[in-house]
């Protein structure tokens, strides 16, 4: 008998994130981080659910739910072993419902949407096989990662001939990079000291918890106000010392001119990179921040909506560091897409993580980029928040500040179902 996807169940998932301003920074103040959260449902014995979610932070969350629905029922009925034995095929039947493309396409709400959707297909096929995520791609041919790709609008920067030569070039050195990240595990950075709505003494405290934990690299939010982003950053410098790597983030807020300005003002604090200066959709913006402010790196993509803009970044030599999101992207087979466009030019991969599940996600990406793809650490992080991994089945496991691979069958996706409960909008205890 051939299995199934059967149904799903959609959940509308928002944790009150803003009450002690946790995720707090100069776009976003108080947001309440929050989840579209699916479920598909299968009749196979190994799999009989699939887990997977987009991220948002609050309001609106309920559209992303609907769209969600959308896309999902274009998975409802088909053959799992079908599904699971051609992802690639998969993620391109998703993205060939013209009626919904024209939403879209390949950005906003019903892209968000897909990547919930793709996700739940790959945890999936991650039970089946008996595997995580990451092992699941690490082990893969590279004909077959190739072919995880729509290279439709990408080819005039990377042909899937040049892709293949190098996961082939990658090969002889997967056993040993997949023994020392099982050992050592993925080097990563804490964003948690930063908040822009934590006070001094607060920021203070939680540096020095963090050097403490043995962090090296520490992220701040800035682009409010720069006499306060000077005086937080002279805090943090003071506490983490000269060693320690400090990273800022402006989360969209600042134009061109006022990003340089900024970064003027910060640069005696020994800015590793720059976050987010400007708009996420202004190429040459970032292009003309990066050469005024190098040696300092910009980084940016967390609102990367699709592989098309990374590849426009990267043309243009306008970022130093590519955060890909594992859920603003359509899923895992258009960060595969991010990940070999990045590794062809040599720019590191350092993705964003923190909101809900983020950080559970976005771990299977790194590993396999370092097992399969770029074969590098150097300049390669990992964002890790202290936050709500309490409520996953399988949350991240982080030994002096290195996230350890997952060993669990999935993309580590579950949420618990008494957080489903207490946490669903707006009927679920916590809101009601």
């Amino acid at each position: 008998m051939t299995a199934r996807i059967l149904d799903f169940e959609t959940v509308d998932l928002r944790f009150p994130t803003s009450r002690e301003l946790d995720g707090s920074d100069a776009m976003n103040p108080a947001p309440d981080y929050s989840a579209a959260y699916l479920v598909l449902r299968t009749d196979h014995p190994r799999a009989p659910e699939g887990h997977g979610f987009t991220f948002t932070i609050g309001r609106g969350n309920e559209l992303v739910v609907a769209a969600v629905e959308a896309v999902a029922r274009r998975a409802t009925g088909l053959p799992v072993e079908e599904i699971t034995a051609d992802l690639g095929g998969f993620a391109r039947h998703l993205a060939a419902d013209s009626q919904l493309r024209w939403l879209g396409p390949d950005k906003g709400v019903l892209h968000l949407a897909t990547a919930a959707v793709v996700n739940a297909v790959w945890d999936l096929a991650a039970k089946i096989a008996g595997e995580p995520v990451w092992k699941l791609l690490a082990d893969m041919p590279p004909e077959q990662l190739v072919d995880l790709v729509d290279w439709r609008y990408l080819r005039d920067e990377l042909s899937p001939a040049a892709a293949l030569d190098l996961l082939r070039a990658a090969e002889p050195g997967r056993a040993e990079r997949e023994r020392h990240v099982r050992e050592s595990g993925y080097p990563a950075y804490t964003t948690s000291a930063g908040w822009l709505g934590y006070d001094d003494d607060k920021l203070r405290r939680l540096c020095r918890e963090a050097v403490d934990a043995g962090w090296g690299s520490v992220k701040l939010k800035v682009g409010a106000d720069l006499d306060d982003d000077r005086r937080r950053c002279r805090i943090a410098r003071e506490v983490l010392g000269p060693q320690r790597r400090l990273m800022i983030d402006a989360n969209q807020t600042l134009g061109v001119q006022d990003a340089i300005r900024w970064h003027r003002g910060l640069s005696e604090f020994d800015i590793h990179w720059f976050e987010e200066p400007t708009s996420p959709d202004d190429v040459l913006g970032h292009a003309a921040i990066q050469r005024a402010i190098a040696p300092t790196h910009v980084a940016t993509g967390e609102h990367g909506h699709n592989a098309v803009m990374f590849k426009q970044f990267l043309q243009a030599e306008a970022i130093g560091i590519c955060q890909l999101d594992a859920c603003r992207l359509a899923g895992v087979n258009e960060a595969v897409a991010v990940l070999l466009l990045a590794a062809a030019r040599g720019v590191p991969v350092c993705p964003h993580a923190g909101g809900v599940g983020l950080c559970e996600l976005v771990q299977h990406l790194s590993i396999f980029d370092y097992v399969a793809v770029s074969g590098s650490l150097d300049d390669r992080v990992v964002e890790y928040v202290d936050h709500l991994h309490e409520h996953f089945v399988d949350p991240v496991r982080m030994r002096d500040g290195r996230y350890l691979p997952p060993e669990a069958p999935g993309y580590s996706a579950e949420i618990r179902r008494d957080s489903l409960r207490r946490f669903s909008f707006p009927d679920g205890p916590e809101w009601s």
